[in-house]
């Protein structure tokens, strides 16, 4: 599989990197779905709220790894991040990045 990455140029994220360098993780889900389980240290701010806290994020200046249920609101999110300059990484399903993160 890796040689398939690299004849396609495919760069995989190395999120614990990036957790390493200060990134944060903030997952896009609603608060009862978060409840329901979420990544320690997580912080939650559901989708139709990241509007409202792009000016909080830009203060932070780290890397936000956006997260949700199945990688389709988080997204969003890193779309909305980007659009405002903020270095930001769609970390796709929360299990499947809390998977990623404890390999």
């Amino acid at each position: 599989m890796s040689f398939i990455k690299k004849l396609f140029g495919i760069k995989l994220t190395d999120y614990n990197e990036l957790i390493e360098n200060g990134a944060y993780i903030v997952d896009v889900r609603t608060p009862g779905e978060f409840n329901s389980g979420n990544i320690k240290g997580s912080t939650n701010v559901p989708l139709d709220k990241i509007k409202s806290k792009l000016k909080k994020m830009e203060k932070i200046n780290k890397a936000v790894i956006f997260c949700c249920a199945s990688g389709a609101r988080s997204a969003q999110a890193t779309s909305i991040a980007k659009s405002k300059g903020i270095e930001s990484y769609n970390g796709g399903g929360w299990s499947s990045l809390y998977r990623k993160l404890n390999d």
